[in-house]
Formats: structure tokens, sequence, C-alpha cells
């Protein structure tokens, strides 16, 4: 772990978490560094975030000990209906492209963390990242390697081409990239805020791109767009309380797979045992077809979403029979709770005065619909692709509604202990954050040794398919087998498990942990002590 009485940032990228840095050197607050980096991530990993994309946040404010939730996910156009998809000949939600592509809300929430949370101006919390877009930055290792994955469809819009391909090719290992047109779609910003990205002329070229590709979103999609505050939904987890954010993410997953996991002695059976393992892997199962079945955007459901009845403890312990300990289940069900009232980047921040802020933000897949509107230098996400066609969904497709998402940011805290963090990766993530809590939690690991722990994931819903490292031993893998689980070993540090980072405060002693995962090529960096 980095260890530091003063601010840390942890990031996917050491530019960003330096920027993060610079912002806390410079008197800013945790929620000033988390812009910063975010902006600097959108420059040095495109195809992953960007001011195309959604964000979302936690936000642990030090001196009321109170926890915030900012969901700044976009929605789709108005005119973007299951009947207009149809009429074009869809009759499956579009993966790529305009129809992909939902009101991007990452702007609208980095104003509003600013405004609640930071001391400085929008303008200096971007100027790091202006100035790298404009000066350039070497490729890193795993960043070159995605983008190379993703040629075709960078060659299939002109606009994507031209900032994105240097004479046709992706950057190589350590080539410069500069990307003068998202320095100007900065500078736009710096100037006007986040209306120039809704209002001014960054919305304009927006609505132009849409109306060239057939698409449905007009200025009015834009204009009307806010970011809402939300109130963190919990759970407990033996004695620590695990925070995410309610629907329309899939953070309810994760706290309901802790739920389940919690009526089996997981400490007992000891890490990476058998036992532990298909415990976790059956409580994925039952929480996901809930997760499917049930959640979708609360604001337009026809009745209210049972967030309350899938985090109820007694509904836990009636889905944990599900669990046969000698079989893995292959066909899982949703179940009936009681009713009541890819591609992505993940960074955290703690600053000396104790400010937390859990922050995820993405694309959705790579590079997200694989649009960019003329000079704004930034992706258009797909995270409209999430959406179904189905009308009995509670996830189906209807304007100025938010599909259900993948991405999630998490909180822990105990006594005077706080832990922000996050692991990215689509459908990995409510998964990953449940082994996360537990390796710290029942396996007593610091918040490195926790991300850095061998993980598996299962990407889909149905089925009894699993991925997993080749770090869990062979014999444990030979006895899931025996129970039925189809394993596909992935590498030591497989990027399918997605990649996190954490920071943690000690309120008692004054101390501030970071932590940063070893799937990425980022870094946690502490600030140095300020000047008496």
């Amino acid at each position: 772990m980095v260890i530091s009485r003063n601010g840390i940032v942890a990031a996917e990228s050491p530019l960003a978490a330096q920027a993060g840095v610079a912002m806390l050197e410079r008197g800013g607050t945790a929620a000033d560094a988390a812009v910063a980096a975010n902006a600097m991530m959108g420059l040095v990993a495109p195809m992953s975030n960007g001011v195309g994309g959604d964000l979302f946040a936690i936000v642990y404010e030090a001196k009321s000990g109170k926890l915030y939730g900012l969901n700044a996910s976009g929605w789709a156009p108005a005119g973007l209906t299951i009947e207009f998809l149809k009429g074009k000949g869809f009759q499956a939600m579009p993966q790529r492209g305009i129809h992909a592509v939902t009101v991007p809300g990452a702007v609208d929430g980095w104003q509003k963390l600013l405004e609640r949370f930071g001391r400085k101006k929008l303008a200096e919390v971007l100027a790091p990242a202006i100035r790298a877009a404009e000066e350039g930055f070497p490729a890193t290792e795993m960043v070159s390697g995605l983008w190379a994955m993703n040629v075709d469809l960078l060659r299939g819009n002109e606009n994507a081409a031209q900032t994105y391909l240097v004479s046709d090719r992706p950057p190589r290992v350590g080539e410069i990239f500069r990307n003068p047109d998202l320095a100007w779609a900065y500078r736009q910003l710096a100037a006007q805020g986040r209306d120039a990205f809704y209002r001014g002329e960054i919305a304009r070229r927006i609505v132009e791109l849409s109306k060239r590709h057939g698409g449905a979103m007009t200025t009015k999609d834009l204009v009307d767009y806010s970011s809402e505050w939300v109130e963190p939904i919990s759970t407990t987890y033996h004695d620590w309380t695990v925070y995410e954010l309610p629907p329309n993410g899939q953070g309810i997953a994760a706290l309901e797979m802790l739920n389940l996991m919690e009526n089996f002695p997981l400490a007992q059976f000891r890490f990476n045992a058998t036992r532990t393992l298909h415990v976790m892997i059956e409580a994925k199962k039952l929480a996901y077809a809930d997760l499917l079945r049930y959640i979708g955007d609360p604001r337009a459901s026809q009745s209210p979403l049972p967030v309350a009845g899938l985090l109820s403890k007694d509904y836990a312990k009636q889905r944990a029979k599900r669990i046969d300990m000698d079989k893995a289940n292959c066909a899982v069900e949703a179940g009936d709770p009681p009713r009541s009232g890819g591609d992505t980047i993940y960074l955290s921040v703690v600053d000396r005065e104790g400010n937390m802020v859990s922050l995820i933000q993405s694309n959705y897949e790579d590079f997200g619909s694989g649009l960019v509107a003329d000079g704004t230098g930034f992706a258009l996400q797909n995270r409209g692709a999430l959406f179904s066609l189905d009308p009995s969904s509670p996830n189906a497709l209807a304007g100025r509604k938010r599909p259900l998402h993948t991405i999630i940011p998490a909180f822990m805290q105990r006594g005077d202990l706080r832990i922000a963090f996050g692991i990215m990766g689509g459908w990995n993530q409510s998964q990953a954050h449940a082994q996360f809590v537990a390796n710290v939690v029942d396996f007593k690991m610091n918040i490195q040794a926790a991300l850095e722990a061998p993980r598996f994931t299962k990407k889909t819903f149905g089925g009894c398919d699993v991925m997993m490292e080749c770090r869990i031993p062979g014999n444990v893998r030979a006895e899931l087998q025996a129970k039925g689980h189809i394993i596909e070993v992935r590498g030591v540090f497989s990027s399918q498990m997605g990649g996190g980072q954490g920071v943690a405060r000690d309120f008692a002693a004054g101390v501030n942990y970071g932590a940063s995962d070893p799937r990425k090529d980022g870094a946690a960096i502490a600030e140095l002590p300020p000047e008496k």
C-alpha cells in the first residue's frame, strides 16, 4: 500500500493520479482531484472513458461524516423508442453506432461535484489534461493494446479515425499521442462550464452528428439533462457496512451477494478454498438473476423497484437455501423478493482532511458508439446498448429513460476506518466488489492485497461457465469442476477480472492508504506534505 498522512489519488494511469495530486497540493479537495484525474483519464485511455460517457460517484464528507451519491448517467433521446428502432428494422438493441448513443452525463457530474465539494474552478481542474492533450503523452502498454484491438471500429467513422489513429494505425507503445480536438473541447468547458457541452458548440456538433447518421438525439435532449444526487443503499457484512448506489446501477447485486455469502462461514472455509469459491459463484448467480429480472430506471418504472426486498436479510436467508454445496446450479431463476414502497475506468481519492471520492466513469464498450462529433476529440458512449427491446422488461427502451448500468463505485466502513473502492469491467463489477469485501472482512487483507488476490468472474447470466485466474490452485479448480462448474482458466492477472483502485483512511490515526490493481497501468500516488 501507499501510506501517507496527506492525500492520495489512486487511478488507472500515473498521469491521471499526478493530475489529481497536483490539485491536492494546490489546496484542492478530494473532489477537485477526482475530476482532474478523470479528465486526464479521458485523454490517456480514450477507449474506456471520456466526456462522451457517464459517471457515478460516492462522496464521503469528513466534517459531517455523511455519504452522498451522484448518478450522472444519461437518458435515451426522447425519440429513441422501441417503435422507432423496429421501424428501422431492428429486432434487438443496436450495440454500436448512433442508436446506441445516450446523453453523456459525465460533464454535468463534474460540475455538480465541484460546486458541492470542490474549491477549484473547472478551468484550473482541467488545466493539466489540456496541457497534456496539446503536448502529447506516450501510449502505455495496456492502453496501446486496447487501442490496437479497436482499429476496425475506428476506421468505420472518419472523425474517429482522424482523432485516434496515427497514419491509419493505433499509437505504438511509447509513441507520443496528441489530441488537440479534445484540448479544444476541454477549453470550451473551462470557459463556459457544463453549458458548453449541453447548450453550446459541443452540443451543436453532437446533434449535427446524430442528424447525419439518422439518430434521434436533439438539442432539447441535451439541454434538459441533469444528473442527480441520490442516497446510497447499503447492507452490513459481518461488522462492516458496505455502500453502493441505488438503481439504475447494478450495485444492488453486490449487496445481495454479500447478504447471501454472510449465511456461510467463509472465514472458516478459508481463502481460495473450494467451498468458499463455490458459495461466491452460486451467490453471484442468484443475485444477478434478481438484478436482470427486477432492476431498471426507477424513474421510468410503473411500479416501485423491490430494492428493500432484494436487500432484506430474511430474503437472503431464503435464497441462500438454493445453494447446494455439492452441485453447481446451471439454471438459476430470479426469486420473489418482498415488495415495498467494458470497459470503464475507476479512481478514488482521499485528501488530508479525510474527504473521500469513489468515482467510476465509462464509455461502456471500447470507444463507445465508435462515433466522434466533428472536432470534439472524444467518442460518444454506447450505453444505450444495454436497453432491451422487450416491452415487458424493467429495462425496456423508452425515451428519456436511463438504461440498467454496469458501472458502480463503492464504499465501506467500520468504526474509524473508511474505504473507497471500485473494480471496473462490465458485469464483472458487482461480483468483484463482493470478492474484495470478503478479502478485507473475512480474510483480513489490506486493500492492496485485496485488489491483488486472484478473482473469478462470470460474465454471463445463465449456465455454469466461470472464468478464473490461474493463481487459483489447480486442485481447487478440479474440485469445483467436479461440482459442475465449467472453468475457463485465464492469466495470472487477467484483464477479464477488471481492474480496481482503492483508498482508505484510519480516522483515529489520521493516516491514509492507497492501492492500485496490477491488472491496470495505474498507481496510487501521495501528495507531498504542505509547506508550513
